[in-house]
This record gives structure tokens, sequence and C-alpha cells, in this order.
């Protein structure tokens, strides 16, 4: 029997595969066997095998809520299988396994073994066939303990498959807590061509992040526009939003369509706000908009049963099919008339815009059309698609949720009708995905595995994807699990689980959506002390201060990651006073002044908002380099939360340099200009972000020291 032995490599917390053969029974095929490093792709490619079929159970992935160890039934042990969890949102529900698109697989036989447990729901194996048709090939339904089983519930002997299947597209189990404890699969399989390698300190060092990209902040159109005056901007409101370098805009669908088919932009007719006014304004100050167009308006949750009624379900009236893209025509219309008025094509056509020309009293403003203001270049297809804590009617699927883009994106490549689609408005808007509440690269393979299936691909052979930008939210605390609500409360986020997560973002993105950017919306953190994402004081310092320090390093962090922006959660408080997760995470004071964070933000991009991350030199302390028009600069910092310092000796490379020290209350950061010696300069590093600017002249000379670190 000839097997395949599946090897994994990590680096830097991506996982690259390899395949090679092992076989007591077939010489021939282990006689060409060589060693792993010295194996060419080509190579890989070329090696069929037949017999039992040992893929890469990691890459196995659900549609649901939670993950399960699915590996277990791959493990070879018949006494452990898979691990239920709890709280899930669906109870029976897919795990796929998506073949590559040159990976060749054909199934002859399978077996199962049966080790008791639960078998209230039956287990089955279905496979994807060449024109996508699903087929069930095995099922099980236990009832013989201790034994292998066949595909065939009412032959349990037989293990072969009658007829046998070749040229699978995809495995797919469903399941819900009845599981054999080992699964084994018998045919022939072929590797396809191996994924691109995937270092995450090499991808970052290649996108040469701007850290002004990681300055961005959510905000609702009162942080701008005052509730007693909704139709201006104020102007007090707009400086504060000036501390940042985008607005990631919550923008309800109530507001642009009251009444279905009427769209209201100036003023709105739910809140009366001038939307046109606050895009110009926020483009006049050069602050870039994510517009994240989310929530049922009224009318739609006006056809669910009451109980069920809710302004977050699924953007689809009650009892619409979640995998039709038909079943979205209503928001991908509310995208196409947004995107003609505020994106950059002058030449969409006036009779496929429709406003509320009606007024709600005597001289309330009156909507009009226009066409192509080239406001807005990103919108964001509603907010945290992966909502569990809502229910099913609030969740969809990775795969639910490409059908919702598909539509929204570009009418579904055009096949929805005249004025579906934000693309169908303007090509050149970009859509980014909505930012996923549990950050699981998981629910993405979803999305991309239902475009290559309802989509197809593009000429140059990629997936014809209908997003732009991948998108997540992660809220670091200790206990690692983002909004989980399991924390007690935030942790810096060099300690939390931010880049791992971020660097397995990129590189997904790397290795399934050639080099698709990858983009944080919601990250930051509460200072009520009774939140589970609070900052805490550490040392000397208050919680200000520690949420000050934070929220600049969570910006530094995405930048040495490679994730291309940053927004943080978020620009006013909620109510400081309540202890719930979110309440108090602004970043700005109820009289529109800057708390700590906002002057932490602000004077960063003041000083390096334009230069780009190029490269990390040391990691404790953390030391990065970054570059803009041939001038270089480092950012330094302990990566703890304990107060800690060190001593570090930072190679400028120039005569002089300035160091620069982020101050609260002040305009902008303190700065020192010293001369150097030999191009070396000795610094105490803390929590708290130091920046070093190579050039600059001097003040007073400092000592000269080796170039290494201690920590203290």
């Amino acid at each position: 029997m000839v097997k395949i032995i599946l090897l994994l490599a990590v680096v830097g917390g991506c996982s690259l595969v390899f395949f090679t053969l092992s076989s007591s029974l077939h010489q021939t095929a282990s006689s060409r066997l060589m060693p792993l490093g010295h194996r060419t792709p080509t190579q890989y490619q070329t090696i069929a095998v037949s017999g039992k079929i040992l893929l890469d159970s990691a890459r196995w992935y659900n549609l649901n809520n939670v993950a399960n160890n699915i590996q277990g039934l791959f493990d070879g042990s018949t006494s452990t299988g898979v691990t239920n969890r709890w709280g899930r949102v669906l109870e029976i529900y897919d795990a796929y396994y998506s073949l590559l698109p040159d990976e060749a697989l054909s199934l002859d036989s399978i077996r199962m073994f049966d080790n008791g447990g639960d078998l209230n729901k039956p287990f089955t194996l279905s496979v994807l066939t060449s024109d996508w048709q699903r087929v069930v090939v095995a099922t099980y339904t236990g009832g013989h303990y201790g034994q292998w089983v066949g595909p065939y519930p009412n032959q349990p002997s037989v293990f072969r498959l009658s007829p046998s299947l070749g040229n699978l597209r995809a495995l797919i189990i469903t399941a819900s807590f009845s599981y054999p404890t080992e699964l084994e699969l018998y045919g022939n399989y072929v590797p396809g061509t191996q994924l691109p390698a995937a270092d995450p300190s090499v991808l970052a060092s290649q996108k040469h992040v701007m850290l002004g990209q990681e300055l961005g902040i959510n905000a609702f159109e009162w942080d701008l526009e005052s509730p007693n005056a909704p139709e201006q901007v104020d102007s007090s409101r707009l400086t504060a939003a000036k501390n940042f370098t985008a607005v990631r805009h919550y923008m309800d669908w109530e507001k642009l369509e009251s009444s279905p088919g009427k769209f209201t932009f100036n003023p709105v007719h739910s809140g009366g706000w001038n939307y046109d006014l606050l895009y110009q304004s926020l483009k006049t100050a050069r602050i870039e908009v994510l517009a994240c167009l989310k929530t049922q308006p009224k009318w739609m949750q006006d056809t669910y049963p009451a109980k069920d009624r809710n302004e977050e379900n699924a953007p689809v009236r009650y009892g619409c099919d979640l995998n039709d893209p038909k079943s979205y025509a209503e928001q991908a219309k509310a995208g196409f008339q947004f995107a003609a008025r505020y994106g950059s094509n002058p030449n969409v056509r006036p009779g496929l815009l429709h406003v509320d020309a009606s007024t709600r009293w005597t001289g309330d403003g009156v909507n009009q059309v226009k066409i192509g203001l080239g406001l807005i270049n990103y919108i964001e297809c509603d907010n945290e698609r992966d909502k569990w804590w809502k229910g099913r009617p609030a969740y969809q699927t990775g795969r639910e949720y490409a059908a919702n883009l598909s539509a929204f994106y570009d009418g579904h490549k055009n096949t929805m009708g005249p004025g579906v689609g934000v693309k169908n408005a303007d090509p050149t808007m970009q859509v980014v995905m909505a930012g996923l509440a549990a950050p699981s690269t998981s629910y993405v393979r979803g999305m991309m595995d239902w475009c290559r299936q309802y989509r197809g691909t593009r000429p140059d052979g990629s997936v014809d994807l209908c997003w732009d930008v991948i998108n997540y939210h992660l809220y670091s605390n200790d206990a690692r699990a983002s909004q989980h609500g399991t924390s007690t409360r935030g942790a810096a986020p060099e300690v939390s689980e931010a880049g791992r997560v971020a660097q397995n973002f990129v590189c997904f993105a790397h290795q399934y959506a050639r080099d698709m950017p990858v983009w944080i919306t919601e990250t930051g953190y509460d200072t009520n002390p009774g939140s589970p994402l609070k900052a805490i004081a550490v040392g000397n310092r208050s919680v200000l201060q520690t949420q000050a320090d934070w929220t600049l390093r969570t910006a530094l962090l995405y930048a040495r990651c490679g994730v291309e922006r940053t927004f943080f959660y978020q620009l006013g408080d909620d109510n400081p006073a309540n202890p719930q997760q979110f309440s108090s995470s602004g970043l700005i004071n109820p009289d529109h002044t800057p708390k700590p964070a906002a002057d932490y933000l602000r004077q960063a991009n003041q000083l390096l908002g334009k230069y780009r991350y190029q490269s990390t030199l040391n990691r404790a302390p953390l030391v990065d380099r970054y570059q803009s028009n041939g001038k270089t600069a480092f950012a330094l910092v302990i990566p703890d939360e304990h107060g800690r310092t060190a001593s570090y000796t930072l190679n400028v490379g120039t005569d002089s340099a300035s160091i620069f020290q982020p101050q609260i209350g002040r305009a902008k950061m303190s700065e020192t200009r010293v001369r150097t010696r030999g191009g070396q300069l000795k610094l105490v590093v803390t929590e708290t972000p130091t920046f070093v600017v190579a050039g600059g002249g001097h003040r007073r000379g400092v000592a000269v020291a080796p170039s290494t670190s201690t920590e203290q």
C-alpha cells in the first residue's frame, strides 16, 4: 500500500505544505524519493499515488461559528475523534476540503471506524464532481461498535464505492454531533502545485505599509454633524476627526432608504443628516472614508415574525434563500445608488437613479440626483456578518456571505439587471468585505470556494472574487479570544494573538488571493474598569496613558505585519460609565478634545505618516525601520505590559539624529536633537514608543555604547 505522507513546515505562523511518499510494499515508488529540500515543484506535481490517501487535514474548514478538530478523523487513532464544541449557531453543518486547481483525486473505497457515541444525526461524506454536482458517497449511522464500516449503512462490511468517483473538486463532511473516530479514503491522488511560499516578515517588508494608513477611526454621522443641526458639519467635531487619517463611517441602510426604492442623501429622511457635506468636509480635510453600509431598514425588518426582527439580521427579506445572490438584490441596489452618487464615474445613466423628492415638513430640504461626486473610494458590505451571538437570522456562513457579496459587487456578474451592484455604478470603487468578528481565514476560504463554483475564474486563471479587500476585527485581550466574552481585560498588542492572526491573514492573502490587501477595521481598548477589554494602569502610567501606549503600538504592530489599514474603535465614548465592552473605547472627550491615545496617533502621523515600514531590526526591544524619500526613521518599544525598560544601542548610520517622544496634551512630540559617534546612539527604551529620525543636526553629544540590548 502506497501512502502519501504530509510534512508541514511552519514559518512564522504560516504552514507550508510538502508531500512525499512512503511504501514498504512498492520499492519502485520508494526508490524515486529524494531529500525533501532537493525536490523541485515540478517533481512534486508529477507523483501519482494510489492506495490510502492522507491529505493535509489542516485544509479542512467548517461553515459554522465554531471550529472543531476535524483533524481527529485523520490522526490514525481509532480511539480519538472529533471533539465537538458548544455554542454553535448551526446544529448540522458542512466542513469542506477543496482541491487546488491542478490537484487530482479519485475515490475507490471508504471506511469509517465506529467507536460509539451520540448517533442522533447521521454523518455523511459528499463530493463535488467536476461539473459541481454534490453527491453523497458515504453515510455513517453507527451501531457497529469497535468495527470498521463502509460507506453504505445497509452493507457495513462493503468498503468499495459503486461506482468509483474521479476528477473531484471537493470533499464535504456534513454532521451534527455524530462522527466516526476515524475516516480513511482510498483511491488515486496527484498533488497540485504548491501554494506560494509565505514568510510573514518577507511579505510585510515587501508591502512597505505607510504608517499613516494605520491611524483610522470608526465614527458615526453625529460625530461630525451636531444632532441639533444635522444639516451642518460642526467645526469642533471636524477638528476632532482630524486627529486621524481615515474614518470608517457606520452608515445604517435605513438612512439611505427609509422607504423601499426611495433614496435620500441630503437630507437623509432618518435623522436629517447631510451626507453630501459630511463626505465633502472629510475629503477637504484629506481624511479617507470607508463607508460601511450596514443593518436592515425597518421595512425589511417588518417582513420577519415579530420574535425574529432585528436590524442586524442578514440583509434579506424573511424566507429568502441565503445562498442565492438574487435574495440580496435590494441591498445591491442601494450599493449601486450610493456608488453612483459618491463614486468617481460621471457617466451613470440618470434614469437609473432614484431619490425621494418628498419633504417631511415645510421648508425641508429636497433630495436631488447627483452623479460622480468623487467623495468615496471604499465601501464595506455590511458589518460582522458572522454574528453568532444574534442567532441564525443574523448569521451568514462564508458561502452565504459570498452570495451576498456577489450581488453587492457587480449584480452577480451583471445577471441581476441594470442598477444593481457597486461596480456597475463605479468600477473603480473598492468593495471591502465585512469585518469578521471571529477572525478566521476559514470563513474567507468558504467565500473563495463559493466564488470558484459560482463565479468561475478570470482570464489570468485567478478566482473571480467579488470583493477587493479582506477585512477582520480583533480586540487584544488576556483570553486571546477577541470578542468571545471570556476575557477579563485588554492586553498589550504584542502579547496578544494580534500579530499571529495578522500574519495568518497576510499569508493567506498571498497564497490564495494574490496578495489582496488585508485591513483590520475594528480594534481598541475600553477605559471603564469593569470592561472585559479595558486597558490597565501599567507601572506609573494611568489607564488613559496605557490606552495611548497600546493604541499606538497596535498601529505599529499592524504596519509590521503587513496589514494595510487599521481603524480604531471608536471616535467618542458611547457611555464611559457603562462596563459593557465597547462603551468606553472612545479616543475623543465629550468636549471634542483628544484623549492621550488620539494625541499619540496624531503626533505619529505628523512625524512619520508618510514613512513606510521596511523591516524589524530587533525583537527585544522591538526596533522597526521606516523610510520616506530617502530619509530613515526608527520606532523602538518594549513589547510588554509590566512597565519595563531596556538599554539599546541603535545604529542610526548618520552623524546626528532627532529623538521624538509622544506627549499628552501637546500639539507635537518632544524632540531632542543629538550627535552620534560613528552612527551609534544609546537609548533607554520604554513601553511608550520612541522614534528616531536619522540626520537633522544636533544639540548635545551622546556617549558611544556597544550594539547590544539589555532588558531590565
